[in-house]
């Protein structure tokens, strides 16, 4: 098993190593570069740099995840599916915004019919399947909700997939966080002494993501685009859904939590008082506005989930 899930991480991280460095030029040759809003004034020198950088990393996963996963499994398959599933509407996204020359692809309803489409298919999955287990984190209790892990699935899912989203600006914040999230999953899974397949499947995220952030640390040569933040998320999700970890996403994921607070805070309260909470949400550039750097933020985020995740982990060693 050791071996396996080695091979994994190995495999995925030169495989997407491979891919990010060729899509690169190949983004820039099709003038897929990203628009900075006006407003991100920190992140004006990054106008043009390349977009939709999610295709290396997911696909190297994807690849090897089939080749280390047993393909019996089907909550492997499904959260393979449901990974491209969001991968495809973040890439429309990105498209529609190159073709239209501004930040604006999907509009926001059509988005979450997207979303909300994906989500449903992957929770009836849970319940037709009977993943309907919920365990306690920190305990060695769990029940069952039956259907009730329909809506809790759909919220769970659009929760974690536009929280994933919203973390992803800063230069290697979402794909720093996003590597440590499934390592901790992976281990967890492990100790856990179930969903070996599962564990796998993050084994190889992270092994690309590893490779992708040797492009994405500041100074950025590629982003990953709603392609990849969208893909991440959905992963995420299902990785934790599927194998009855669904409340450990608020915990380890608590900075994808708080990105999507911070921005619910600022617009509510701003439409109430013409005032603002933070400098600017979400809460990354509020730190950045404070005079953070990039690499700092990120490190820190990265950092917390780590230690979060160690917490989830230590009742099971």
């Amino acid at each position: 098993m050791t071996r396996t899930l080695l091979l994994g991480v190995l495999l995925s991280f030169a495989i997407s190593l491979a891919l990010c460095a060729a899509e690169i030029p190949l983004l820039k040759k099709l003038g897929a570069g990203q628009n900075i809003l006006s407003y991100v004034k920190e992140h004006k020198h990054k106008g043009g740099t390349p977009t939709m950088g999610g295709l290396g990393f997911v696909f190297a996963a994807f690849l090897v995840a089939l080749i280390v996963c047993d393909t019996r499994d089907k909550p492997v398959l499904v959260a393979l599916a449901v990974g491209l599933g969001y991968l495809a509407v973040g890439f429309l996204d990105d498209l529609l915004k190159k073709f239209r020359g501004k930040n604006l692809g999907l509009r926001p309803y059509q988005k979450i019919i997207f979303q909300f489409a994906v989500a449903v298919m992957a929770s009836l999955y849970c319940c037709f399947e009977g993943l309907t287990v919920l365990k306690i984190p920190y305990t060695a209790f769990s029940f069952d909700i039956g259907w009730g892990m329909l809506p809790l699935g759909i919220f769970v899912f659009l929760a974690t997939v536009n929280s994933v989203n919203l973390t992803d600006g800063l230069d290697g914040l979402a794909g720093s966080v996003s590597a440590v999230f499934f390592g901790a999953v992976a281990a967890l899974l492990l100790l856990q002494g179930s969903n070996s397949e599962t564990a796998k499947l993050c084994c190889c995220l992270v092994g690309a993501l590893a490779a992708y952030l040797v492009f994405n640390v500041n100074r950025a040569s590629v982003f990953m685009g709603d392609t990849g933040s969208l893909s991440l998320g959905g992963f995420a999700a299902c990785v934790c859904l599927f194998t009855g970890n669904a409340l450990i996403v608020p915990i380890l994921g608590i900075t994808f939590v708080v990105s999507s607070i911070s921005v619910i805070i600022q617009v509510i309260y701003y439409k109430k008082t013409g005032k603002r909470v933070f400098l600017m949400a979400p809460l990354h550039h509020h730190f950045q506005e404070k005079g953070f750097s990039e690499g700092k933020i990120s490190y820190v985020y990265s950092l917390i989930t780590a230690v979060l995740g160690v917490t989830l982990i230590l009742p099971f060693v």
